[in-house]
């Protein structure tokens, strides 16, 4: 992109000018008097700050945002068609939905952010003449880039990459459930411990790309280029023989919930460990299993949302991307478990008691927790000692008592340890 075509025939706008008008689409957003909605299309805005504001909707078509510092900003539906991103600082934004069609992002900073069904797809994008400015346009079809961006933790969920450039991207423990990467370049990216569930890779170039420990159920690579991909620990389709199996899991799921409900007068506790759960779907939702052993089982994506599981031994599972939003964990055992990008909102990981003076704790020792959503969770007296929770979110979360030794906190929001 010619930087003297770039700036040409655009305004500049001042941080003050840019903020009166963002303040008045914010009231258009919410309904209040006053509101109108941001038309920036065309201005130049490189190395302003947006952070922190709610541009839902807003039209921002062919600006200049190169360096700018847009860290949650709200984007949903927001038109950034040919834009220039590059270097734009964007970490925990929603772009649910943007247009990005035609724009550059290279270098970016994306990290967490929600561009679930975001279009990063070619547009045609017009270039105002160097001298005769906007009177001038001329039109060229332009690939979408995002080239060395740093998607690491974000949600992408059904967003279309056909035919981008996506050369040396970070995508580590993104989720891509269902993206469409079709004629993609992805040589040399980053997508180690991604989510591809569904994910359409037809023609791409995965040259070089590191995949290892991505989970690829329903993908096709046949088509794809992977000379030279790391494939080490990739978690495919469930076999023939686990989808067999299913039944039978859930019929132990079934007597571990009627043991539950005779107090032990009927069925027995599931013995689960090393299966693959995933064929059940989301038919253990909501289902009683106390003192279930799922050791090393796989969990990755299923709907265990309000799953009881008071001291269930769930150690060294791999539970990546599962809901066990509003779960009792009391008690349980999840010593080595991987719980990237799960949904632990509202979970309950507080002590179990065993009588009148004994309790067991929750144990989440060495886990992996890496961008996962641990809102409004009871965390209290809970082990999370040598555990990785990097990006993740605590935000309203009970630590009393939590023990957080050699944690890894990078980047973890909302965990405040100095009011406990």
């Amino acid at each position: 992109m010619n930087a003297a075509q770039s700036v040409a025939g655009r305004r500049r706008l001042s941080q003050a000018e840019l903020d009166m008008i963002v303040t008045a689409h914010e009231k258009f957003v919410t309904g209040k008097q006053g509101g109108k909605r941001a038309s920036l299309r065309f201005v130049q805005l490189s190395g302003l700050d947006l952070s922190f504001r709610n541009l839902t909707d807003a039209d921002l078509t062919a600006s200049i945002l190169e360096g700018c510092r847009m860290v949650r900003t709200k984007l949903d539906r927001a038109s950034l068609f040919g834009c220039d991103l590059r270097t734009s600082d964007m970490r925990q934004a929603s772009l649910v939905r943007a247009d990005l069609r035609g724009a550059c992002l290279r270098g970016a900073n994306l990290a967490q952010a929600d561009l679930t069904q975001a279009d990063f797809r070619e547009g045609q994008v017009a270039i105002p003449h160097p001298r005769k400015g906007l009177d001038t346009l001329r039109h060229e079809t332009r690939q979408g880039e995002v080239d060395e961006v740093n998607f690491s933790g974000a949600t992408l969920d059904g967003s279309q990459f056909e035919g981008v450039s996506a050369f040396k991207a970070d995508f580590s423990d993104c989720s891509l459930r269902g993206a469409k990467l079709s004629g993609a370049n992805l040589k040399e990216a980053n997508l180690a411990g991604a989510i591809l569930d569904g994910a359409d890779v037809k023609g791409a170039n995965l040259e070089g790309a590191n995949l290892s420990g991505a989970v690829m159920t329903g993908v096709d690579t046949s088509t794809a280029r992977v000379s030279g991909a790391s494939m080490n620990g990739v978690l495919q389709t469930s076999t023939r023989e686990a989808v067999a199996k299913a039944e039978e899991l859930y019929k132990r799921c079934m007597d571990n919930q009627r043991w539950c409900q005779t107090g032990g007068k009927e069925g027995q506790p599931a013995r689960l460990d090393g299966e693959d759960l995933r064929p059940l779907g989301d038919r253990l939702k909501g289902l009683r299993l106390t003192a279930l052993n799922a050791k090393g089982a796989c969990l990755v994506g299923l709907d265990l949302s309000g799953v009881q599981l008071q001291g269930a031994n769930l150690q060294n599972a791999d539970l990546r991307g599962a809901n066990l939003r509003g779960a009792d964990l009391r008690g349980a055992r999840l010593t080595g478990a991987n719980l990237t990008k799960a949904d632990l909102r509202q979970a309950i990981l507080a002590p179990l008691p065993l009588g009148p003076e004994r309790q067991t704790v929750a144990n989440l020792q060495a886990a992996r927790l890496r961008y996962a959503m641990v809102q409004a969770a009871d965390l209290s007296e809970a082990v999370f000692d040598d555990a990785d929770l990097r990006g993740a979110d605590l935000t309203g979360a009970r630590v009393g008592k939590t023990s957080f030794r050699k944690v890894d906190l990078t980047r973890v929001h909302g965990l405040d340890l100095s009011v406990r």
